[in-house]
């Protein structure tokens, strides 16, 4: 597939839905603490919020494997990317509707269902729109173009935990919940956007199909080498599970720790959160430079400019909420540090990771030695350094894989079940009895340490694609 200006036209509608996985997955970090206030939970219960909702994920992942199986064809291949996606979009739509009964009857069990079956059809969205956004042009940009469309995703999740916040509370500052009955309508109309975005993708521009090279003569016989036999591809699933681990566990837990050290109330926690996820905008848009045809110096421009733009829309976005934003101005000074790594990386997806990771270890560290403020921004600074680890894992792992990249994206979107595993591990050993809930940040650290492992093991194909044969 060449790059067009159609392409460029489908990429912007494409982007509509990696907006949707951010603003939920970021406004369950709100629910956290509300389920566990209201439902008396204790922190790992809590955590079966996340455990749900990207569990959903692998489960997914499998029936989507189970059903090319049955049909004897890939279920993309058959029934087209912007079907997928808006099938997807549909099932997400229905798990919304569960919230109702569920905020009625204030049942846990029912809102973690409606979580899992919005993450249900954000599976079948995930293995259709990762591989179509690599492949929307030039593929050495692919991982820019999911760095930019992770960009969106990222301004979802800066907006998400303060409209969810506002919607639930019903007012930006020092608000109670009475009840649960409030969490219902937020979701009620996420849902109706679900389905509204259904629509414009399946009529859109976008393409339907990915025109990957043939199978070779020996895969028509039968003698294809098994997914797994692919370093990139094996090792990139457990990059992928313990990146969502890492990035999941880090905002998931970060309500729980505010409270005990900074004694934050639940209802003031979203413009951290939101400054987290908002962390992984900044991120990502610097990271998304490469992928616009410029000149240098308009290159160059860009990369100083776009990450603070990106620090802009989550200060206008908690102003216009009505938040005081004068603790976080300070969050400024260490946006250079994400500015000075993608130059020093240059698009390289390896060497991206392998740097990246070595700056998240050193966050939290940070975050679990030190006290008051400091501690609190250094392990929100982990999204910064998150922020492109998911285009660059997505990109290596599917390298050299061919017509055989609809079932690897399978495989690596089953591993986002990492979010749910590593939050409910993390949230276990930060109970009082054990590590405590900043000590427990030390999950992240070797979840990071993996990650630069695989960057290290990937350098070849950051640099030679061609390194790995496609069959």
């Amino acid at each position: 597939m060449t790059q067009s200006k159609s392409n460029n036209s489908g990429f912007a509608t494409l982007v509509l839905v990696f907006f949707f996985w951010g603003f939920v997955a970021a406004s369950n970090d709100i629910l956290i603490p509300v389920f566990k206030e209201h439902l008396k939970l204790e922190q790992w219960q809590s955590q079966m919020v996340s455990f749900a909702f990207y569990v959903a994920y692998t489960v997914g992942s499998i029936i989507y494997l189970l059903i090319s199986r049955v049909i004897g064809e890939d279920l993309l291949n058959r029934i087209g990317y912007k079907g997928g996606i808006a099938l997807g979009l549909g099932i997400s739509a229905l798990g919304t509707l569960l919230f109702y009964p569920a905020a009625e009857t204030s049942s846990f069990a029912l809102f973690i269902t409606g979580l899992f079956v919005v993450g249900l059809g954000f599976s079948l969205q995930q293995t259709a729109a990762n591989p179509l956004a690599v492949n929307l042009g030039d593929p050495a940009k692919g991982s820019q173009r999911l760095s930019l469309a992770g960009g969106v995703n990222n301004v979802g999740t800066t907006i998400g935990p303060v409209v969810v916040s506002l919607a639930i509370f019903g007012t930006a500052v020092g608000a109670t919940l009475k009840d649960l009955s409030a969490v219902k309508t937020p979701y009620l109309i996420l849902g109706a956007a679900f389905l509204a975005v259904a629509a414009l993708i399946y009529f859109s521009a976008l393409p339907n199909h990915i025109h990957s090279p043939a199978k070779n003569a020996g895969a028509k016989a039968g003698k294809e080498k098994s997914l797994f036999s692919y370093p990139q591809l094996w090792m990139g699933m457990i990059a992928i599970f313990l990146y969502v681990g890492v990035e999941v566990s880090t905002a998931s837990n970060l309500p729980e720790f505010l409270r005990q050290h900074l004694h934050i109330a639940t209802d003031q926690v979203s413009p951290y959160v939101s400054l987290f996820w908002a962390s992984l905008m900044i991120g990502r848009w610097t990271g998304a430079v490469g992928a616009f045809n410029v000149s240098d110096t308009a290159r160059k421009v860009l990369n100083i400019v776009l990450p603070y733009a990106a620090f802009g829309v989550f200060l206008l976005v908690n102003a216009i909420a009505g938040r005081d934003l004068s603790p976080f101005y300070i969050y400024a000074a260490i946006i250079p540090v994400i500015i000075i790594g993608n130059l020093l990386t240059n698009g390289k997806p390896a060497y991206q990771l392998l740097l990246y990771s070595a700056l998240g270890i050193a966050a939290l560290i940070i975050g679990m030695l030190a006290d008051g403020a400091l501690s609190a921004y250094a392990f929100i600074s982990v999204g910064l350094f998150c922020s492109t680890l998911w285009p660059c894992i997505f990109t290596l792992a599917i390298t050299g894989l061919g017509h055989r990249t609809n079932d690897a994206s399978s495989y690596l979107i089953m591993m986002i079940m990492g979010g749910g595993f590593v939050s409910v591990f993390q949230g276990w050993l930060s109970g009082p009895d054990l590590l405590g809930i900043q000590m427990g940040y030390v999950v992240g650290v070797f979840c990071f340490a993996y990650l630069a492992l695989y960057g290290w093991r990937m350098r070849s194909l950051s640099t030679h694609p061609e390194a790995i044969p496609v069959e």
